[in-house]
């Protein structure tokens, strides 16, 4: 028999067990004494079982993000101004094991959200109590060269108590790299840049329209593209509502305003994260403080417009942070005060969730990764 058809024979189980189970990577705050930094577990695709593979010691990695060609993780250490840190780890698949490569610090205070661009050429991270924006540039073997570029923003908002100077929740690229957005709670505006990852000193550059207004007081926190790049869906951590834009070029159009609340809810808020679904056709944000729950969204695609359905609990408490996976069969819930991850089966055809039954417990839970 041909060697290459007996090899692939016997790589065949290899092949169909790896369809079937994925990287979940978790990141964790560790000051509250429960956790130790990032966790990796083999998630069942099929049935929602997962086993853990590793553990890597790092301070308050409260976010994460993968290289594009998935061999490095990037996380922050969210703490004050003097230890705050992006950190660089290989990251292998199959064993599911980081190696430190190295930590630099950020400049500012509570680094909160970290990404790379789509030729892992840049890190670029939101410092939230620092009020600023940190550009890092990479090595090919990972590792964080220098900081090319740190970003201080000024000004405030309305609400004196959480608003009282800039705070950057976060930034996200444009599906084809060429702008960067930055949402900043504190002061109520998305800041947009030209993003050329080839300047070596100054890849960031304000657009023609630098600054989007968004609804006073209501704390821009995270936002995702629609697969198309058509829509732009943010979610408002203090006003607990969805905004959406129309996108193009670098510019956004504010077409819709929706609550995240379920009807007749008073209680106390505070919206975290926001996904769409694998095909586009419903939208999930989280709300913690009183709420615990999920609020889900039906997408027109044609209009980019949002219809409410419902309100689930996330069965825990302070859901920072959800992931879906790409076969859209999971949604998996990190509730930061209750110490567990709960893991929902979803419904493709109506959006909704129930609960599998199946937890992940570990502590502080802030951040999923589903690779």
């Amino acid at each position: 028999m041909n060697p290459l058809i007996i090899f692939l024979i016997t790589m065949m189980p290899t092949i169909l067990l790896a369809q079937d189970h994925a990287n979940l990577i978790i990141g964790t705050y560790t000051n509250g004494g429960n956790s130790k930094g990032i966790y990796v577990y083999d998630f069942n695709l099929k049935t929602g079982e997962s086993v853990l593979k590793s553990e890597t010691p790092v301070a308050n990695p409260s976010f994460l993000t993968l290289s594009p060609d998935k061999h490095f993780v990037y996380a922050v250490s969210e703490e004050g101004a003097e230890l705050a840190s992006a950190n660089a780890f290989t990251y292998d698949r199959f064993s599911g094991k980081l190696g430190f490569i190295d930590s630099l610090r950020t400049g500012g205070a509570s680094p909160c959200h970290i990404i790379t661009d789509a030729g892992n050429k840049h890190v670029i991270v939101a410092n939230y109590s620092g009020g600023s924006l940190s550009v890092f540039k990479t090595k090919a073997n990972g590792s964080l060269d220098k900081k090319v570029q740190f970003i201080q923003y000024e000004g405030s908002g309305p609400d004196k108590s959480r608003q009282e100077k800039p705070h950057a929740h976060s930034s996200t690229l444009s599906p084809d790299g060429k702008f960067l957005f930055v949402q900043d709670l504190g002061t109520d505006q998305i800041h947009v840049y030209a993003y050329d990852a080839t300047n070596p000193d100054e890849p960031l550059r304000p657009a023609t329209i630098p600054t989007v207004p968004c609804t006073p007081g209501g704390g821009p926190r995270h936002i995702t593209f629609s697969a198309d790049g058509r829509f732009v869906y943010l979610v408002q951590e203090m006003g607990a509502r969805v905004q959406v834009f129309a996108y193009q070029k670098g510019t956004l159009r504010s077409i819709q305003e929706i609550s995240m609340l379920a009807p007749g809810f008073t209680g106390k808020v505070g919206a975290a994260d926001i996904h769409l679904s694998p095909d586009g056709k419903f939208l999930y944000t989280s709300n913690r403080l009183e709420a615990n729950d999920l609020c889900i969204y039906q997408v027109n695609k044609k209009s980019g417009k949002l219809t409410y359905v419902t309100n689930q609990s996330v069965l825990g408490k302070n859901p920072r942070n959800f992931a879906i996976t790409a076969n859209g069969k999971f949604l998996l819930a990190a509730n930061q005060d209750t110490n567990n991850v709960v893991i929902f089966n979803r419904d493709a055809q109506t959006g909704l969730l129930t609960d599998s039954g199946k937890r992940i417990s570990v502590g502080a839970p802030v951040c999923l990764l589903v690779d």
